[in-house]
């Protein structure tokens, strides 16, 4: 059974982020009250692991405008030499759940990320993620995220993640921020024979875990009230 995320332990700005102005304004005289009373607030579900649902291949979008923005995206990371592995569904706790798969050599792994749901794909767009882990983290550093989401995450990410935020980079700009933004902390960790791309996001996924317990945002709430509608944001 997933835990929930504790809406009362956000700040204000990551409640902002995760379910957008209008309902955190909705929301916040409860959440002020719980924080005064010391008790939490039941949010959306958090899952342990990832699951990585596949999805037959199709004309993806839910509207016009979002399909060529895909296709345009999904050609310009293939003209960069990435390897395509497919198209998932990703339960998070954003709605950006649709996710299409690839991997850059020597060391990198992209998600293109878009969510088909009416209310994000008129007020979100698509975004592609670049991840790569480092051979040492003398630096603190476990990964370097590189993003092209219109939002920042929420909640936020573990401090063990170097991420950087370019909402208008094209994709081959995004590409070389990234490579350099891996420089400054050496070199990145070769991608094995198999090229399990899942693996870079499921041990990010376990950092991000990690640092929401220690700052109490996680609690065992399974029969909570229903989830808070969210914003298009990056897990």
């Amino acid at each position: 059974m997933p835990r929930r995320l504790n809406l009362a332990a956000l700040t204000d700005e990551e409640l902002q982020r995760l379910v957008g102005e209008d309902r955190a304004v909705g929301l916040l005289p409860e959440i002020s009250r719980a924080r005064l009373d010391g008790r939490p607030v039941s949010g959306p579900p958090v899952h342990e692991h990832l699951t990585f649902e596949p999805l037959e291949e199709r004309a993806w979008g839910s509207t016009p405008e979002q399909a060529r923005s895909l296709g345009a995206l999904h050609a310009a990371v293939l003209a960069q030499g990435a390897a395509f592995h497919g198209t998932f569904y990703l339960p998070v706790i954003s709605e950006v759940r649709h996710l299409r798969a690839y991997t850059l050599e020597p060391d990198t792994t992209a998600a293109l990320r878009w969510s088909e749901t009416p209310e994000s794909a008129r007020t979100g767009r698509a975004y592609l993620q670049l991840m790569t882990w480092l051979r040492d983290r003398a630096s603190g550093v476990a990964c370097v995220l590189t993003t092209g989401s219109p939002t920042l995450s929420s909640p936020s990410l573990s401090e063990e993640i170097d991420q950087h935020h370019h909402p208008d980079a094209p994709v081959p700009d995004l590409l070389a921020l990234h490579r350099a933004y891996v420089l400054r902390h050496g070199r990145g960790q070769k991608l094995g024979a198999d090229a399990d791309w899942t693996r870079a996001w499921q041990a990010s996924h376990a950092l991000n875990l990690n640092a929401w317990v220690r700052r109490g945002l996680l609690i065992d709430a399974p029969d909570g009230p229903p989830d808070p509608p969210a914003r298009p944001a990056a897990p």
